[in-house]
């Protein structure tokens, strides 16, 4: 007979439930959140377990991959999913939520999600690590502005390396003053320092992978974006068509349809964040500022000018995905017009 085992994960103690091929709960135990105690105590029951079923989250890659190596068949499943399938229970545990989970792997009724290799993951830390330092040195930036407005002293427009003198400037005799941007700039001294270091530790990676350098060749795509788009897809091969990446992006319209009802609205913004942002920044990049004019871009400003500006800056984000991951499946670089038909192509046509 064949058995399911759902966890779900928490800190400390993750609840485990063991279903078999009937739905008949076989066991339930709270165990020590590593994938080694997990491993033990599945292996005890000594039951073929068909699928071990884990919400996907922080700590699930982590336990997942450790169960994978322990020789059981892992999935990670879809938070969303999981979340709307249990929500008819009226009363929410963690061991109701393990049941939960065990049941849906029985049925068949979930939603896969993809776990990022090794490598994928250090990138992405390295990426998450960068974005935070940068937001909180722009904390730091705006609330100086926000001190001296308070006191009628205007920043102006200057440049980041001009920062730290303009604000001196403007506090010379005022001694209170004087010491609080002292330490606000010494913190904004030591945060540029070591986001530095990550932004350039994010070049050297970018410079070394062949791939983020043909994703570069897209008008509009710098290194962030590349290194940004090449560890959310992780691997091209588990999209079989270049359509879909912007629906696993969370760049496709949102459906509601029931009865005499249909709705179409705004994206759906589900999938990679991360991803999601850099294809629109790309986009936005590609329609503003890149002056050589491309197939791509005259694409774009068609949208712009039947839609607007921003729908075709999300338009034009979902196409860029397509692009990249065909460029990437295809190992070749960004063509900047359409290719005229060849002879043999045309015959074959």
């Amino acid at each position: 007979m064949k058995y399911y085992a759902g966890i779900d994960v928490s800190l400390e103690l993750s609840s485990v439930c063991v279903v078999d091929a009937a739905g008949k709960i076989i066991t339930e135990a709270n165990v020590e959140s590593r994938p080694e105690a997990i491993v033990a105590f599945l292996r005890k029951l000594r039951l073929s377990i068909e699928w071990i079923g884990l919400e996907a989250g922080p700590l699930s890659q982590w336990l997942h991959a450790g169960l994978t190596k322990g020789g059981f068949e892992a999935v990670l499943l879809d938070t969303r999913h999981v979340k709307a399938a249990l929500s008819a229970m009226t009363v929410k545990t963690d061991r109701r939520d393990a049941r939960g989970i065990a049941q849906l792997l029985r049925i068949g009724w979930f939603r896969p999600v993809h776990c990022k290799s090794p490598g994928s993951q250090e990138i992405r830390a390295l990426l998450v690590a960068r974005k935070q330092l940068l937001a909180k040195l722009l904390d730091v930036e705006f609330s100086i502005h926000g001190i001296l407005r308070g006191f009628g002293l205007k920043m102006g427009v200057v440049t980041r390396n001009g920062f730290e003198a303009r604000v001196r400037e403007l506090c010379v005799g005022q001694a209170m003053l004087e010491q609080i941007v002292e330490a606000m700039l010494a913190a904004r001294a030591a945060m540029w320092k070591e986001y530095s270091k990550l932004h350039k530790a994010m070049l050297v990676i970018v410079r070394r992978d062949e791939i983020c350098r043909r994703l570069m060749s897209v008008p509009g795509v710098g290194p962030l974006v590349a290194i940004t788009f090449k560890t959310a897809i992780d691997d091209p091969g588990r999209i079989q068509k270049s359509k879909a990446v912007g629906a696993l992006l969370g760049l496709t319209p949102r459906k509601y349809q029931s009865g005499e009802t249909d709705v179409k609205g705004s994206v759906t913004c589900v999938g990679d964040e991360m991803a999601r942002t850099a294809l629109y920044e790309a986009a936005n990049v590609l329609l503003s500022r890149v002056t050589r004019f491309s197939a791509l871009k005259r694409w774009g400003m068609d949208v712009a000018k039947r839609r607007g500006m921003k729908r075709a800056k999300v338009a034009l984000a979902r196409k860029l995905g397509i692009v990249l991951h065909r460029i990437w499946v295809d190992g070749t670089s960004f063509r900047w017009t359409k290719e005229t038909p060849t002879a043999p192509q045309l015959a074959r046509a």
